[in-house]
């Protein structure tokens, strides 16, 4: 999303479907943290880790389970009090990244889990430089079905047929990662694939908790998951299917630093 005209107001939907986005929405493959050590030249465990955009903590959770001092920020009220029923015992303070109430040079880690793409990159570039210590790490990456796969694709279509206008993926990754290196910062990639069981259900619990969805009105939003629903059913008929991913990460380290 490069058109941040409105993003606010679309971006504020997601507080009246917490519960939606944190038993819907994906989680993330072990091979992911193992990767994001990797890029960024060491562990989690014992490190300071801003979770930006935490959400619900889905993200927060994985980070903290590795041992990482983790902080999560969230500027959503909706979203902030399903994270401290999600997430009892970790840190949450209120703020985005295109301002993040932090001191210079206090975080090793600043991730963004299905995230970075709500910011003004001219802004949140910035301001992660300033918070990041040496060598710290700037951390993104996104979940994005794989549309490669028929059933997926399909979904897609229908759901811009259904919401002309609204509807939108990721657009390219390239598009929100491509300030890094022009910050001076050494850039890393690395793309996962991964899949999940699930039921027809619990896919209608993650498309009520997207944007496109999440801010319309009740009577729409329901009127497009009855018809999806129906769709779904037609396409898995004993309510199951196995949803595949593609996980894009992009890791940039700021210089200096004993890593």
């Amino acid at each position: 999303m490069t058109d941040h005209s409105d993003y606010r107001s679309v971006a504020t939907s997601f507080g009246g479907v917490a519960a939606e986005y944190e038993e819907g929405r994906p989680g993330y493959p072990d091979e992911l943290f193992d990767e994001l050590e990797r890029l960024a030249g060491r562990t989690l465990k014992g490190a300071r880790v801003l979770d930006v955009g935490a959400g619900t903590g889905i993200s927060t959770r994985r980070l903290a389970a590795r041992g990482a001092e983790v902080v999560a920020v969230e500027p959503s009220p909706g979203m902030g009090a399903q994270f401290l029923t999600s997430s009892p015992g970790i840190a949450l303070v209120r703020g985005t990244g295109d301002e993040l109430p932090f001191h210079d040079h206090s975080a090793d880690f600043i991730t963004y889990a299905q995230a970075f793409h709500w910011t003004r990159p001219e802004l949140a570039v910035p301001e992660a430089v300033r918070v990041l210590r040496p060598g710290g790490a700037l951390a993104t990456w996104w979940n994005v079905k794989d549309e490669t796969v028929p059933w997926v694709r399909a979904l897609g279509e229908r759901m811009a047929a259904a919401l002309p206008g609204r509807y939108h993926g990721y657009g390219r990754i390239e598009q929100h990662t491509g300030h890094f290196a022009p910050a001076g910062l050494e850039v890393s990639c690395a793309t996962l694939r991964w899949e999940r069981e699930i039921t027809v259900d619990h896919l209608l619990k993650d498309l009520t908790s997207r944007s496109y969805l999440a801010s319309l009105d009740p009577a729409s939003r329901a009127g497009v998951l009855a018809e999806e629903r129906a769709a779904l059913l037609a396409e898995f008929p004993d309510g199951r299917l196995t949803e595949p991913y593609v996980l894009s990460l992009t890791v940039a380290r700021t210089p200096g630093g004993a890593v």
